[in-house]
């Protein structure tokens, strides 16, 4: 194709002119009001200062740190902040310089007859700007307590860091007025919806006649209400409604209270699936006596308990006054047990609990104290960690199907009485014997072990002290670790198949000779808290007791013909 002659064949090769951008960073906020230069600072402390947008600004800042809240009224903590965030940017920042030209009097015209702006103006790129603060939710709805509140006047309080103004306050007498009537139906209206001057529709604020207590129906009294319902100290950044799906709390109920002093009735809600609070008195090593009476919430409702399971532990405890639960569980059929455990009021009654010390987690008949009886020491309780033991949660199957068994059991046998005499109990896993193991887990009282050596040792009285001690109760520690360390021995023999031979409890004999002499020395020195020692607990460390078990199988190995 021929060019045409008439047009100009000349091509520019002119390119514009390529700038590098300055490396300087800027971070910008597009704050929702008017911004004056002499407002610029009380903008910054709207927003929560520099050191908040500074750590918004930051790189690698949290999701919670790049949240901001815009303060329109700062000093006062119950208005709603507007929720803002920081969010990615890639513009430029431009700088703008326009220069006058001297000596024009009239400004130009353009071609459109617009005034041409006077000078010259130069654009100059300063930086790149990496990150803004956008406020994209509405503004909530704000609440203004009364300030002469009780709780308007701590939270200033706590503002101010007033100390002696936090540490006087006192929570006021509930008046319970939490309706009061108002001047007008209006001036409800105009108290909780707006300023007087606001056209409200009736209909709106209707409700706020009490046509119940007013004797004429038509009259315009007014109530308002009168909650004293502070705002959240933490409010919510969802801007969007969700959907709650309101219903009411099915464990209350409606409830009338009498005034003693006046006679008058209100009607208040109550929690009736509130937690009652029961259970066995609970005392320290260290309180000088025990109790001797059930707790006051717990005698209350005596008339609610079963009175032939109350006559029945009231014969056990009578037996032998210190029972462990396994123990005394296994005196009384599955249905009792049962009973027992879901009332949580049975056994309060009859006896209390020591929360440390030789009887830790025992229950101990009411009016007995073992630290003032020699005797007691026979109902000390040792335990022992197995730490190859699993904890497993039986299945949902099998908690049904003995569910399923112990509801058969009691449709068949309602009486606890019959049911006992028509099915002897012997139960024994509370007790060892040094040949048969029950259970996987060592937790036993002294009273409670059959095994000849053992039971010898337990019954010497040549080694019981003068006073209870908190540690040993009424043992020498020479003669209480010697019961331990052959109980030891004895029950992870069991665990791992076989009894453990008179030999071996007389080398671990020894070897405990030299151990507590070195022990004792260094355990008497060092201070007890109160609650945090359990000396009934007679269980080595995990990797000791997984030593000494593996100390003990290559003995057995060594020992083994070839």
């Amino acid at each position: 194709m021929e060019a045409d002659p008439s047009r100009s064949t000349t091509t520019t090769n002119d390119q514009a002119q390529s700038h590098p951008l300055p490396q300087t960073h800027f971070y910008s906020v597009e704050y929702p009001g008017y911004v004056q230069p002499a407002s610029v600072p009380q903008a910054i402390r709207n927003l929560g200062g520099p050191s908040s947008l500074e750590t918004a600004f930051q790189r690698g800042a949290s999701k919670s740190e790049t949240l901001i809240e815009l303060k329109l009224q700062p000093e006062d903590s119950f208005v709603h902040p507007v929720p803002g965030e920081v969010v990615a940017n890639n513009s430029i920042v431009i700088k703008v310089t326009r220069r006058k030209r001297k000596g024009t009097i009239m400004p130009e015209l353009n071609e459109l007859g617009q005034h041409k702006p006077l000078g010259d103006f130069k654009a100059e790129a300063v930086g790149i700007l990496h990150k803004t603060v956008r406020f994209r939710s509405m503004v909530d709805f704000q609440f203004l307590p009364d300030s002469d509140d009780p709780i308007s006047r701590l939270r200033s309080s706590m503002d101010r860091m007033d100390v002696q103004a936090i540490t006087s306050y006192r929570t006021p007498p509930e008046k319970e007025d939490y309706r009061i009537a108002s001047e007008s139906l209006f001036s409800n209206a105009a108290s909780t919806l707006g300023p007087p001057e606001m056209n409200i529709d009736p209909q709106l604020v209707e409700e706020g006649i009490d046509t119940a207590k007013n004797t004429n129906p038509s009259s315009n009294q007014a109530f308002r209400s009168n909650l004293r319902l502070f705002p959240p100290p933490i409010f919510s950044r969802q801007g969007i409604a969700q959907s709650y799906n309101f219903k009411g709390n099915p464990a209350s109920i409606v409830s009338t209270v009498v005034n003693e002093e006046t006679g008058e009735e209100k009607k208040r809600l109550i929690n009736r699936m509130r937690w009652k609070g029961y259970g066995p008195a609970t005392i320290a090593f260290s309180d000088p006596t025990a109790p001797d009476k059930p707790p006051t919430n717990v005698e209350a409702v005596r008339e609610q308990v079963d009175k032939k399971i109350l006559k029945k532990l009231d014969e056990l405890f009578s037996q032998r006054p210190v029972w462990t639960r396994a123990s005394l569980f296994n005196q009384i059929s599955a249905t009792v047990a049962k009973e027992i455990h879901n009332s949580k009021v049975i056994l309060p009654l009859v006896c209390y609990v020591f929360h440390d010390g030789p009887w830790r987690d025992t229950l101990v008949k009411l009016g007995y104290d073992p630290r003032k009886d020699p005797g007691g020491r026979f109902y000390q309780r040792l335990y022992f960690r197995n730490a190859n033991h699993p904890i497993n949660r039986p299945s949902v199957v099998t908690r049904r199907q003995e569910r399923a068994t112990t509801a058969a059991a009691a449709t068949t046998i309602t009486d606890p009485e019959k049911e006992e005499a028509s099915s002897p109990i012997h139960r024994t896993s509370h007790m060892f014997d040094g040949v048969n193991l029950t259970k996987e887990t060592a937790a036993f009282q002294l009273c409670d072990i059959t095994d000849v050596m053992l039971k010898e040792m337990i019954e010497d009285p040549d080694d019981v002290r003068e006073a209870c001690d908190e540690r040993d109760g009424w043992y020498s520690t020479h003669a209480l670790e010697r019961i331990k360390a052959v109980l030891r021995l004895k029950f992870f023999s069991l665990l791992d198949g076989r009894p453990a031979t008179d030999e071996e409890c007389q080398a671990v004999l020894e070897q405990a000779e030299m151990e507590s002499s070195k022990a004792l020395a260094s355990s008497r020195n060092a201070k007890m808290r109160l609650g945090k020692h359990n000396m009934a607990k007679g269980a080595l460390r995990p990797e000791e007791a997984a030593a000494f078990r593996l100390r003990a199988t290559l003995d057995r190995e060594k020992r083994l013909p070839p």
